[in-house]
């Protein structure tokens, strides 16, 4: 049982400090409390992820998104009573409370599960160039700069094992043997690593045709300069649950105009809107396919953002999985130096 402290908050925080609550804690959740931490609510990832989709600003109290009256176990239940419950009520997180509902623990349902293994392959894009990187990638594949003195890459592949991943595909083609030699196959790690080398540029999806036909499972693709605290499981059974042909992750961006806008009609002023700041959702360079996908993806050169967009096109269903957690891509020396500060 956690120590529920750190997952407390007022109901009259905001969204973005729920967000802050569930990225510092393991479990993915943020308990709302109020007089003498009595139970009131509950926000779940999955809750966060919902807001963000449907356009809920940040800005807004999280009583808003709260589900009220959450469910939760009296002090004292087995190991056995919780994961019954919780498996029964479909539930990842109870709390424990007291006679007068204050909150005294809180149950996870993966602290009683063994870290999963898991079969779907991993395709790390670290073929590119990096010319925005530049000195920094002159003589270094971008995927290899070190971040704290280890490569961007170990850091991205230490990650997905952790969430259980154990079959990788690098997509190497700029100073590949750097790559190459480094990894291996992957014994050092536990894991097997195999190489997609193109014998031309294929761009992010044409690489793709070349994985083994004989896969059978959802493949997760990550480019090689995404830094990310993103679960990866919750993300693969998103996709899963959802039955997407393909799965894109997105990631809110604001953006500042310093002047005042106009909107107009036939010529005449119809609103005036002062240094306003837009939302949008960006592709944040992490994505899941079903093998139908990736079967069908040509030998030539291909981007995933237009294989995606065609798809849709097509009446494919791609989910969106929105990004609340830490990221960062690493595609400028700014940005670089700043991630090896926050790192």
């Amino acid at each position: 049982m956690l120590d529920p402290k750190k997952y407390f908050i007022s109901p009259h925080k905001t969204i973005k400090d729920a967000i802050k609550v569930i990225d510092h804690g393991a479990a993915q959740v943020a308990l709302v409390v109020e007089n003498e931490n009595k139970l009131v609510g509950i926000v779940t990832d999955g809750d966060i992820r919902r807001a963000i989709l449907k356009g809920v600003p940040l800005e807004k109290d999280i009583s808003t998104i709260m589900t009220p009256n959450p469910v939760f176990l009296y002090e004292g239940p087995s190991k056995n009573q919780a994961l019954k419950y919780m498996r029964d009520k479909v539930i990842h997180h109870v709390p424990v409370v007291d006679s007068d509902k204050r909150i005294k623990g809180l149950i996870v349902l993966d602290e009683f599960l063994l870290k999963p293994s898991l079969d779907n392959p991993v395709v790390i894009m670290a073929g590119g160039k990096g010319e925005r990187l530049r000195p920094y990638t002159e003589n270094c594949p971008k995927p290899m700069l070190p971040i704290n003195g280890k490569p961007m890459l170990e850091i991205i592949l230490e990650r997905c094992i952790s969430f259980g991943f154990k079959q990788y595909y690098f997509s190497v083609n700029y100073l590949k043997e750097e790559i190459i030699n480094y990894f291996g196959d992957g014994n050092e790690w536990g894991v097997d690593i195999y190489y997609i080398e193109e014998d031309r540029p294929l761009g992010t999806a044409g690489s793709l045709s070349l994985l083994p036909k004989n896969l059978h499972d959802d493949v997760l693709i990550i480019n090689g300069d995404v830094l990310s605290e993103l679960n990866l499981k919750r993300l693969l059974d998103f996709h899963q649950k959802k039955k997407n042909e393909a799965t894109i992750c997105s990631r809110n961006h604001e953006v500042f105009i310093p002047f005042a806008v106009i909107n107009e009609e036939n010529g005449q002023l119809k609103d005036l809107s002062e240094k306003p700041t837009y939302s949008f959702q960006i592709n944040a360079g992490v994505y899941i396919l079903s093998p139908e996908i990736f079967r069908e993806i040509p030998h030539e050169f291909c981007d995933i953002t237009e294989l995606l967009k065609t798809k849709s096109q097509k009446s494919k269903k791609i989910g969106i999985f929105p990004i609340h957690e830490n990221w960062d891509d690493v595609g400028s020396p700014d940005i670089y130096q700043g991630v090896n500060q926050k790192l």
